[in-house]
Parts: C-alpha cells; sequence; structure tokens
C-alpha cells in the first residue's frame, strides 16, 4: 500500500513539473518595430514621393494646355474647339487612367513585401518557440486575442532583439 502511495505521489510530482511553457508577444509592436518593416516602408515612401512628383508635375502640364486651349478656342469655330477639347478630354483620361494603374502597382507591390514580411516573422517565432522549448506563444493585439497576460509571460522584447539582430546579419 505504501509502494502504491510513493507512486502516485511520485507520478503525480513527475506531471506537475510538465507544465505547459506559455508566453505571449504583442504582434503590432513586433511587427512594427521590426527593423526590416521599417526599411520597407521607407523605401515606398520614397516611391510614393516620386510618384506624387510625377503626378504634380503631369497635373501642372495639363492645366498649362487647358489653359491654352481656353485661350485659343475663343479664336476656333465651335466644331474645331469641340474635337480639340475632346482630344484634350482624352488625354485626361489617359493620363488619370495611367496614374491609376502605376499607384495600384505600386500599393500591390507594398502589400505584397508587407505580407512576405509578416509569413518571414510568423515563421520565425514559430522556430523560435520550438527551439526555446515554448508550447504555445499567443499573439497579443488591438483585436483582443489576449486579453490579459502575466507580463512575466511577455517576450516581445525578445522576438523582437532576435529578429532584429537577424536582419542585421
Amino acid at each position: 500500500m505504501k509502494k502504491i502511495v510513493l507512486g502516485i505521489v511520485m507520478a503525480a510530482g513527475f506531471i506537475s513539473c510538465q507544465q505547459d511553457k506559455v508566453a505571449y508577444i504583442d504582434n503590432t509592436k513586433v511587427i512594427n518595430e521590426y527593423q526590416e518593416k521599417k526599411d520597407i516602408e521607407a523605401k515606398f515612401k520614397t516611391k510614393i514621393e516620386v510618384f506624387d512628383k510625377k503626378a504634380d508635375s503631369l497635373s501642372r502640364a495639363f492645366q498649362g494646355e487647358a489653359q491654352a486651349f481656353e485661350s485659343e478656342a475663343k479664336r476656333l469655330s465651335q466644331k474645331v474647339a469641340q474635337e480639340k477639347y475632346n482630344v484634350l478630354l482624352q488625354k485626361r483620361q489617359a493620363m488619370g487612367q495611367q496614374l491609376q494603374m502605376e499607384e495600384q502597382q505600386l500599393s500591390q507591390e507594398s502589400q505584397k513585401e508587407i505580407d512576405s514580411l509578416i509569413k518571414k516573422v510568423r515563421s520565425f517565432i514559430k522556430d523560435y518557440g520550438k527551439d526555446n522549448g515554448y508550447t504555445f506563444i499567443l499573439g497579443a493585439n488591438e483585436a483582443g486575442s489576449v486579453l490579459y497576460g502575466d507580463e512575466t509571460k511577455d517576450i516581445t522584447e525578445e522576438i523582437l532583439q532576435a529578429l532584429n539582430d537577424g536582419y542585421k546579419k
């Protein structure tokens, strides 16, 4: 009987020592403070500035043409003025479509890089969890997937440091 009780106590002690290792990270902070994301944003900020300058330049050039047309239209017959107006209108539409297409392409390129970055971070966290013996690493964000977590279980800074160290290499 003593052996059975001793066996149960030892088994209970063994089982209690094998608790799950659980932590959480602030997903938003990890992504927003990851240096690679900051670099991607800087790259696209530059591209957007170049695009905006191009759009402004084209718009100013078109406005100049429109003003020249207004001055010229007064001296032209109504039929010729209408034809030139239609040509100018088509040019404006083509310019608008071109700029919209370039803006959409820039947006898609940016989203593709951000999506790739998020996959990379998720994979890193998964590997980090395996390598460091975690059973679970939960993600905290504005949506409230972790409503409360003991601050000692927050490994956001560890993950962020490891990600940035790996990126620097």
